[in-house]
């Protein structure tokens, strides 16, 4: 009996630090953006887990599926701790001011099926890795480019490695619409 407490004692923490882990990548974020309407007031680290918080969706397990952060006046840079959302479907991030390069980590997002970052002062090039997400049907991106010509020097690199993303329906890349033939 005493060995069952002692390792139920020694377990449960173990459990708590899994169950935030979302919280804590998201809390990263939270540190990352400035917050000037207030909308990332409830992403509270300490909370069992962010599925309590304001524009965090999360399914029935309690993993978060989704981040809806659209328009929502946020500047500042992404994490590659969103990398570790693995249950993530949906990242909303549009008509926001985030700067930055987009962190080759979301690639690791395999469930992902629409990353909307379009709109944001986004720089680099798309990363390779997003080439991997074979869920991903939506991808809209607005980066901007320190030279013109440096843009269509990666431009059609990055075209071709998204091109193998079989389930992309729509790629939007600053104002141009490009619409798969692949689905």
């Amino acid at each position: 009996m005493l060995v069952v407490v002692w390792l139920i004692f020694i377990l449960h923490p173990l459990r708590g630090t899994y169950a935030n882990e979302e919280g804590d990548a998201l809390y990263a974020l939270r540190l990352k953006l400035t917050d000037p309407q207030s909308v990332l007031q409830s992403w509270d680290v300490t909370l069992v887990n962010p599925c309590t918080w304001f524009h965090v969706t999360c399914n029935s397990d309690n993993n978060v599926t989704r981040i809806d952060l659209g328009n929502a006046g946020l500047s500042g840079q992404l994490v590659s701790e969103l990398g570790q959302l693995k249950g993530l479907q949906y990242l909303e991030l549009y008509q926001n001011n985030i700067s930055g390069p987009i962190p080759e980590e979301l690639g690791s997002l395999t469930n992902l099926l629409s990353l909307d970052l379009y709109n944001n002062n986004l720089t680099g090039p798309i990363p390779e890795t997003l080439g991997k997400l074979s869920s991903l049907r939506f991808l809209y991106v607005k980066l901007f480019w320190h030279l013109f010509a440096f843009f269509f020097s990666y431009l059609n690199e990055e075209f071709e490695m998204l091109y193998f993303v079989k389930s992309l329906m729509i790629i939007m890349v600053t104002d141009h619409l490009f619409v798969s033939s692949q689905g």
